[in-house]
């Protein structure tokens, strides 16, 4: 069985190629910088021949069919139908099934949605409408980034607002970054099968925490939309609604104007002065940017406030996970996340924190709860429940 999964963003198209049998990964790469002049196209064939060239691509559906093309060419593929699946880790389909087959109910939910994930559920409407045309004998299937948070009980997916907010127009907690968190229930159930309760902490460009007790999310810090929780790379994270009304009487600012702002030009990006890059603002944090100094203490803040609340959820923690791009690269938010937490037993190594930027467990020997670093694999993820689900559909 092969599986392509997409990762479509505005202007990228990014993919990975597995064969489930052994669940190995037999190609990978894609097209940046779509619908631009200086676009650049990179492919990592089977044996790890990575290619790459400066190409433009007008268009998502020019980029994806000439990397079809290109796989079919290096006999990747016989043919570019010579797929049972392309997967999308998709993010918003409110309450969607956690995995389905994309059809046009599917599209009209996720367009529905759209508003509360403007960068994200846009362009992957546009690309399986697109992949349905040229590939029309090729399933495509929709892991939702919302799904594995499902299980969490209903004191944690409603607002305190009329219930008829949820039931006719869906405004409830629905938690993203499922793929990763899922990834990080599975993996601590290989390495430590003894830990029930897990706090996984996906920190990057988008960050999240989760709860989970024995395998399953029972909470996580975003809500209705990928806007909420934490402070992001350039988004705001939580920001108190009436300050939209309050900006727009006072500055003369549209409240679509002001949304943007929110989710593009906010976060770590406008505290810091700097960018959204974590790895910029370490930097300018060793210069003495006293404004960088802030967003690093914010973002910390906020991630301790959710692991704080985690624990009394949990009653304790058996294992502590931190992924993503910034939870595997930096041992300083790793450290400053854990110190000062000796009472409720979360103790860091910090000689094994330094060193370390692959799996690894970073806690002294006298800390009641295990520390990880783990690397995610979302689109493994992703292909595996896309091929569950096309073997569920065959027994059936």
């Amino acid at each position: 069985m092969k599986i392509l999964v997409s990762n479509i963003g505005s202007t990228s198209f990014k993919f990975r190629l597995f064969a489930m049998r052994d669940e190995k990964e037999i190609a990978s790469g894609g097209a940046d910088r779509i619908g631009l002049e200086d676009g650049t196209l990179r492919i990592t064939y089977p044996g790890g021949e990575t290619r790459s060239e400066e190409r433009a691509y007008p268009s998502h559906s020019e980029a994806v069919m000439d990397v079809m093309d290109r796989l079919v060419a290096s006999s990747v593929l016989e043919t570019r139908e010579d797929l049972d699946a392309i997967a999308f880790k998709a993010v918003m389909g409110g309450d969607a099934p956690a995995v389905t087959l994309v059809n046009e109910d599917i599209l009209q939910q996720m367009e529905y949605f759209a508003p509360v994930a403007p960068a994200h559920n846009p362009p992957y409407v546009t690309a399986m409408r697109m992949f349905g045309k040229v590939l029309k004998n090729t399933p495509l299937i929709a892991a939702f980034d919302s799904g594995f948070h499902q299980s969490n009980p209903e004191r944690r997916r409603k607002y305190a607002v009329s219930p008829n907010w949820a039931s006719r127009y869906g405004v409830k907690r629905y938690g993203y970054h499922g793929a990763s968190h899922r990834y990080s229930s599975i993996r601590m159930n290989e390495l430590m099968p003894e830990a029930k309760r897990v706090i996984s902490c996906h920190l990057g460009g988008s960050s999240s925490l989760c709860a989970i007790r024995e395998g399953v999310s029972v909470a996580t810090s975003m809500g209705l939309s990928p806007q909420s929780g934490l402070p992001q790379s350039n988004r705001s994270g939580d920001f108190d609604p009436f300050g939209i009304d309050l900006l727009r009487r006072s500055s003369g600012m549209t409240t679509d104007e002001i949304l943007r702002i929110l989710g593009s030009e906010s976060g770590l990006k406008a505290l810091s002065g700097t960018s959204g890059d974590m790895r910029e603002i370490e930097e300018a944090m060793n210069q003495g940017s006293r404004d960088a100094g802030l967003a690093f203490e914010v973002y910390v803040a906020s991630i301790r406030d959710y692991l704080g609340a985690y624990l009394v959820e949990l009653g304790g923690a058996d294992a502590i996970t931190f992924s993503g791009g910034i939870g595997q690269n930096s041992p300083r938010i790793r450290e400053s996340v854990c110190e000062g937490m000796g009472f409720a037993g979360i103790r860091l190594d910090r000689h094994k924190n330094n060193g370390t930027r692959t799996e690894a467990r970073i806690d002294r020997k006298d800390s009641s709860a295990a520390l990880w670093v783990l690397e995610t694999n979302e689109e493994l993820i992703v292909a595996r429940q896309a091929a569950d689900l096309l073997r569920s559909v065959t027994r059936d």
